[in-house]
């Protein structure tokens, strides 16, 4: 299924039904009454959150949603048939803003929440209503009020705990395949990711947590450039970011540093909050770098990053350094989940395994 992460529509409620003038017509009663029911109201439509829904596809083909008017009322005291109500189901992290406005209307954070996207009107009032002991033959009625309509911008943030950014081909994909139930799509060459992944880590019994995957980022992505800008959203509602680091470039010419580099200057650019939020550095690939030459490789390049947090060296083809990063990962997301402040990374960094046993990670 395509990934849509953004949709525009147009809701519409349902008019209220008009009210009745009417008369009870009957043989031997000359002066019956008014009998004239009211109208119905219309139908109000209605978000609600749904995690069995992962994209906005649905919403990017069917743009216009509105209900039915309610009936309008007859006579012999017959009220309008109310109109029933449309509920569009969106996935969970949507949020739904006036087109027109830009105002947030609502962000649907938890499955079953439901929220009133534009009001049904209320039905009109039949002479019935109007009959008082001074007025014994009202014929006054009043049409129904109309119902809302608004044009709606819908955007999707994923809900994950952990998000992973980097350079296309950096090995995010084979990370997040080789930690959690996530499959994406593999290959030796940049962009493979074409949308955001979510794959759930399994730490042990009732332990676990969601890692987001997003296309790479390069250099001028806050402009426009490549394809990683448009999903950034998608990272900005997660405690942790891993920034996963090349350590062996196929080119001799690229330096995994200033690829880092720039990496960050791109999340200052798109959003400061979100370059503020915690990062590790995880270095991937280091199956390919010789094991003589790993730590000191790892060492030099958090030298010149004048990197403070938690630093990684992990191969994640080869599933090397992997247990160490997810206990540490798990440590610290559930520490955040529990309302507690954060460790400074420069005094309590996650534990580490012996260092004597190639990929495990490294500490500046």
């Amino acid at each position: 299924m395509k990934f849509v992460d953004e949709a525009v529509i147009d809701v519409a409620a349902g008019h209220g039904g008009a009210g009745c003038v009417s008369f009870r017509r009957e043989k031997f009663i000359p002066f019956g009454g008014p009998n004239g029911g009211d109208g119905g109201r219309g139908g109000s439509v209605w978000a609600i959150a749904d995690r069995n829904i992962n994209t906005l596809i649905d919403y990017r083909y069917a743009r216009r949603h509105e209900a039915r008017n309610g009936e309008a009322g007859r006579g012999a005291d017959q009220f309008g048939a109310a109109a029933a109500d449309i509920e569009l189901r969106m996935p969970v992290g949507t949020i739904v803003r006036d087109a027109d406005s830009g105002e947030t209307l609502v962000e649907l954070l938890e499955h079953g929440q439901r929220t009133l996207l534009a009001k049904g009107g209320d039905g009109g009032f039949g002479n019935l209503h109007f009959k008082t002991s001074t007025n014994r033959a009202p014929r006054q009625k009043t049409p129904g009020w109309p119902g809302e309509a608004r044009k709606l911008k819908l955007e999707l943030r994923v809900l994950a705990d952990v998000g992973l950014l980097g350079m296309p081909n950096a090995g995010k994909s084979t990370l997040i395949a080789a930690i959690s139930n996530a499959r994406p799509k593999i290959a030796d060459y940049p962009f493979t990711t074409l949308h955001p992944n979510l794959g759930v880590v399994r730490v042990g019994p009732e332990k676990s947590f969601v890692v987001a995957d997003i296309p790479g980022l390069i250099e001028g992505a806050s402009e426009g450039a490549g394809l990683g800008h448009q999903f950034l959203r998608h990272l900005q509602r997660t405690r942790l970011l891993l920034h996963i680091v090349d350590a062996a470039p196929f080119d001799e010419g690229v330096d995994p540093v200033q690829q880092a580099r720039a990496i960050v200057a791109e999340l200052k650019k798109y959003d400061p909050a979100l370059a503020a939020k915690p990062r590790w550095l995880v270095f991937n690939k280091l199956d390919m770098v010789p094991a003589e030459e790993r730590e000191r490789r790892v060492k030099d390049y958090v030298r010149r990053l004048r990197f403070k947090g938690p630093v990684f060296a992990i191969s994640a083809l080869a599933r090397d350094g992997l247990q160490p990063l997810v206990e540490a990962i798990y440590a610290q997301v559930s520490r955040e989940a529990r309302g507690k402040p954060l460790p400074d990374p420069r005094f309590d960094p996650p534990p580490a395994p012996a260092a004597d046993k190639p990929g495990d990670n490294a500490h500046a």
